[in-house]
């Protein structure tokens, strides 16, 4: 009885405290059994705080204020009981949430390596696949270090067919160059299987453990579903080899054996003594989670980093998946109305940035920094056909910073909509990834798709795909999209493997889509590329200086494909055109053409006059007069050649993040990631453009 009264008096003082002040705090120095959630006795974590937040009797908004300091997350913080009040949940200082533990008590080995024991590895109590040694992502080691392997063949046996579109499980037989398992000569079988092998193919990746390895034959098989057959693995793939202690060979790498004992090569400069080493082991770090009658409301965080959060890869491996859409996100939404993020932080993780996927309305993330992501920034939607009331509908995006992302998972996107309506992605700085910038739309074909009047606009995409994957788009559609409105983004640097790194990407079935007043350059395969769709609009936008082709199309369709009209074209390398645009139902006038190679360049094998006769009337061949476009200075000498199509010059200057000097400042990439990507193209590049030269 004494201690139900004491109970009782525990709650009368919380919930006066709370009335009176509407404040609960949080302090990495708090306690949750001790404390009173007052700034003298702090909680010590969120999820105790939100928790007597459900007890608050009040109606105004009650305010969760957590001191500066690192949060250690036990587990996932969950936040699934709707409230009757807004709430908002503030850091004090820098706050970060973090699902990594420390690792202590290393010690060097006799090769000057690093090393220290991780329990409950050997009794499969703790799983770690990332590591991060003074704030920066170490590698699991690895072959080759730099690029891929080239898979020369691969045989697939099923074992269970199953009633999918491809077998429910299989084995597949992968045949390398004898070369490229010379490092694992010796292993035993059962060592093996801990190997992982990385494809990369087309537009995916996959993971696999190896089941078994032949080195002297250059064989390894892999076992689990079978491969799609509109990307299976194949001659054209690579593949890498990780998480194998023979494959340690470069600074910055590090390898866990079953028993816990993991060795890491240090950097330069890196003094034992002073290692601060975090190993991530939680994936999602917040979930926010109502029903279709109870959605999560009105709740507000500002000024918190999401830190450390894992990725652990199935026994089964990671199946390929366009987008990585199936891959998990650091922060979860569904059911959730009036849910904002504003000046937070998601940084180091395996998995995605954060998720508004089932029945969200009306939520954003502004002023943010996603940075060093194993997947893509931003979810949006389902990729399952919704009912129409558990449909995402009015997420914003605006004034992030989306950045170092696709570490684990290149085929990631930096901002993804599913099905999802009415959506804006604004003002967003978006740069060095594996795959597509922006991607709107999840109907592959014509069909009543659900992803409507979305708007991409003054968003900065940037040194997008590093050559490892192909089919890739700046800003990549998919399917119907009526209302749709893309403009004024700013793409280039796009380079991706054998074919596809296209600027703006109107793939299967995208129709009803507006580009207008884009500027894109310097992309592997041309500025536009339409795939096939329906009616889209792409007028007074700038393409410049593509390797292979300034503008390319694909299938030619009975209805109108598109209209592009008003448009530049610049070019000093590759085709000015590609593809069927003379079968093609296509409305073409009024666009300036220019070559700096040539004063005749030529239309898939015309002159200009004929390609101005038979396909794009009243155009001209006139120089546009940029002030210095092979340094990327597309603003206008003079304007008087590009009145004559009618083109209407745009705002090229307000791209990108808006705000303090220090926040654009943080937004640019270093010259090093840019020099980096310019080799790599030039690596894979048999002709380049002057402006990369």
């Amino acid at each position: 009885m004494k201690v139900r009264n004491l109970i009782v008096c525990f709650f009368c003082v919380f919930g006066s405290i709370a009335a009176q002040n509407n404040v609960i705090h949080v302090s990495p120095v708090g306690s949750d059994s001790k404390g009173m959630g007052t700034i003298q006795s702090p909680f010590a974590s969120l999820q105790h705080a939100y928790e007597k937040a459900l007890q608050y009797g009040g109606t105004d908004t009650l305010y969760i204020r957590m001191a500066g300091g690192i949060y250690p997350l036990k587990q996932c913080v969950s936040m699934c009981k709707p409230l009757p009040f807004p709430l908002v949940v503030e850091g004090m200082g820098k706050v970060v949430l973090s699902g990594a533990i420390r690792l202590h008590d290393w010690k060097e080995t006799d090769e000057g390596w690093w090393m220290t024991h991780v329990d409950g590895v050997d009794v499969g109590q703790l799983k770690v696949e990332q590591l991060y040694i003074n704030g920066q992502r170490a590698v699991r080691a690895q072959t080759p270090d730099v690029g891929e392997f080239q898979v020369k063949d691969c045989e697939e046996n099923v074992l269970i067919r199953g009633n999918g579109r491809f077998p429910q499980e299989a084995v597949q037989k992968i045949t390398l160059s004898v070369d490229a398992l010379k490092s694992l000569r010796g292993m035993n079988q059962e060592e093996a299987r801990q190997v992982v092998a990385n494809f990369y193919h087309k537009w995916d990746n996959t993971f696999r453990y190896i089941s078994r390895v032949v080195p002297d034959s250059g064989l390894i098989y892999v076992k689990g579903p079978g491969m799609r057959p509109w990307n299976a693995i194949n001659s054209s793939s690579q593949v890498v080899l990780e998480n194998y202690k023979a494959a340690m060979t470069q600074p910055g790498e590090w390898y866990m054996n079953s028993q816990g004992d993991l060795y890491y090569i240090p950097r330069k400069g890196e003094k034992l003594q002073h290692i601060e080493a975090y190993a991530p082991v939680i994936g999602t770090l917040l979930r926010i989670k109502g029903n279709t009658d109870h959605p999560i409301k009105n709740i507000y965080f500002r000024n918190l980093i999401f830190q450390d959060a894992a990725y652990v890869q199935p026994l089964k491996g990671e199946q390929p998946e366009q987008a990585a859409a199936l891959v998990p996100a650091v922060v979860q939404l569904d059911y959730a109305e009036n849910v904002h993020f504003d000046n937070c932080g998601i940084q180091h993780t395996g998995i995605y940035g954060i998720a508004f996927e089932r029945a969200c309305r009306d939520c954003s993330v502004k002023h943010s920094e996603l940075t060093d992501l194993g997947a893509g920034g931003v979810k949006i939607g389902t990729t399952v056909l919704p009912q129409a009331k558990e449909l995402t509908r009015g997420i914003v995006v605006e004034n992030n910073i989306i950045q170092h992302a696709g570490r684990l998972f290149p085929n990631a996107v930096g901002v993804v909509i599913f099905h999802a309506a009415n959506n804006k992605i604004l003002h967003n700085e978006i740069s060095d990834l594996g795959y597509s910038g922006v991607s709107v739309g999840w109907y592959w074909g014509y069909g009543d798709s659900p992803s409507v009047n979305n708007e991409v606009a003054y968003n900065h995409i940037h040194h997008i795909g590093w050559g490892k994957l192909s089919d890739m788009g700046g800003i990549y559609t998919l399917g119907p999209s009526k209302g749709t409105f893309i403009h004024h983004n700013v793409i280039h640097d796009i380079l991706s493997r054998n074919y596809g790194g296209w600027g703006l990407y109107t793939d299967e079935g995208s129709s009803d889509i507006v580009f207008e007043n884009n500027l894109v350059y310097a992309c592997t395969s041309g500025g536009f590329h339409q795939h096939y769709g329906k009616n889209n609009i792409i007028r007074n936008n700038i393409f410049a200086f593509s390797r292979d082709q300034q503008l390319q199309f694909s299938r030619v369709e009975e209805h109108r494909s598109f209209s592009f009209t008003h448009n530049i074209i610049l070019a000093d390398c590759g085709e000015m055109v590609s593809g069927a645009w003379m079968q093609a139902n296509l409305d073409m006038h009024d666009n300036l053409y220019w070559d700096l190679r040539t004063s005749s360049p030529m239309f898939l094998e015309m002159t200009f006059g004929d390609w101005k006769k038979l396909r794009d009337k009243n155009t001209r061949l006139l120089d546009p007069m940029f002030q210095n476009p092979l340094k990327g200075d597309f603003h206008f000498k003079k304007t008087g050649n590009v009145r004559k199509i009618g083109f209407r010059p745009f705002d090229i200057d307000g791209v990108g993040v808006y705000g303090s000097k220090e926040w654009k400042k943080r937004a640019r990439l270093s010259p090093m990631v840019d020099k980096a990507f310019r080799e790599e193209v030039k690596r894979k590049s048999s002709s380049l453009s002057g402006y990369y030269r």
